[in-house]
């Protein structure tokens, strides 16, 4: 989880660098590239994909929509509108929604001290993003952009519950290479409509090429792939509360490529991140252990 954390940091950051962009063009070449990399590994898988597919078509495609389709586009379009803190911010919610979701659909049981790790983490996650000045959350100037981010919440809480309970039935490979190939033909008309709209934006650009290769095989390959185990080992609620490490990674991620610096406030909310985490999975190790 930990490298899904520095993959899906690197998204937010290079969505923002590359945000002259429109985010139905980012999404879309975003995904093709990566069906263009998983074909060969896909179709090795096909026919066992197939086979499974006749009996979870409806499931495919909810997971389809939810975790490739949508999460990231309406990233992108958030990211038109507001800034990377209020984007972190709202992304740190995505464990609370997991949670409370699988409480009720997948009958996952929680202790005391997972749930005192899940809010610790949240926390941590919120004083990171807004400098220890927890109290000015709702002063915060919320935009449109906001708003769309509640819709990648919302998808990706809802994708963690549909990989817990269907993923494994599904051979890997050919499966992501499947969504991504389905999302990329549900977003070109989107992107026609896009470029109709405000022109063919500048694609043969070095920083916009660069920028979409590193999306298509990190975040919608690489990362998805090894999410996607971390639900099935850990759960959906468990696997999730590592996302509370977004924002630590992409302060990080800021320093190192943006020039941004680092404060005290920045390290402690960091310290209540980790170890957020730390007592949401230690308790899990511990049960399994016993």
């Amino acid at each position: 989880m930990i490298f899904v954390v520095i993959f899906y940091a690197g998204n937010i950051l290079v969505g923002r660098d590359i945000n002259s962009l429109p985010p139905f063009t980012i999404a879309f070449f975003r995904l093709l590239i990566a069906s263009i990399i998983l074909f060969p590994l896909g179709l090795r898988q096909f026919d066992a994909f197939r086979k499974t597919v006749i009996n979870y078509k409806k499931e495919f495609i909810l997971m389809t929509l939810t975790g490739v389709t949508l999460f990231n586009t309406f990233i992108y379009a958030a990211l038109q509108f507001t800034s990377t803190t209020n984007v972190s911010v709202l992304e740190a919610s995505i464990p609370v929604f997991t949670v409370t979701a699988s409480i009720f659909i997948l009958k996952e049981r929680l202790y005391t001290i997972q749930w005192a790790g899940i809010f610790i983490s949240l926390i941590g996650a919120i004083w990171v993003v807004l400098d220890g000045r927890l109290f000015q959350l709702t002063s915060i100037a919320w935009n449109i952009g906001d708003l769309i981010m509640f819709g990648a919440v919302f998808s990706w809480s809802f994708y963690s519950i549909l990989v817990k309970k269907y993923m494994h039935y599904f051979p890997t490979y050919a499966t992501i290479f499947a969504m991504s190939g389905i999302s990329s033909i549900f977003l070109l008309p989107f992107v026609v409509v896009e470029w109709m709209a405000f022109g063919v934006p500048p694609l043969i650009n070095v920083k916009h090429l660069i920028g979409l290769v590193y999306l298509g095989v990190f975040p919608s390959v690489i990362a998805l792939i090894f999410y996607n185990k971390a639900v099935s080992h850990l759960g959906a609620s468990q696997a999730s509360v590592f996302l509370n490490f977004l924002p630590v990674a992409t302060m990080i991620g800021a320093y190192f490529w943006l020039d941004e610096t680092i404060n005290s406030m920045q390290i402690i909310g960091a310290i209540a991140v980790m170890a957020g985490v730390f007592l949401t999975t230690k308790s899990r190790t511990e049960k399994l252990a016993g």
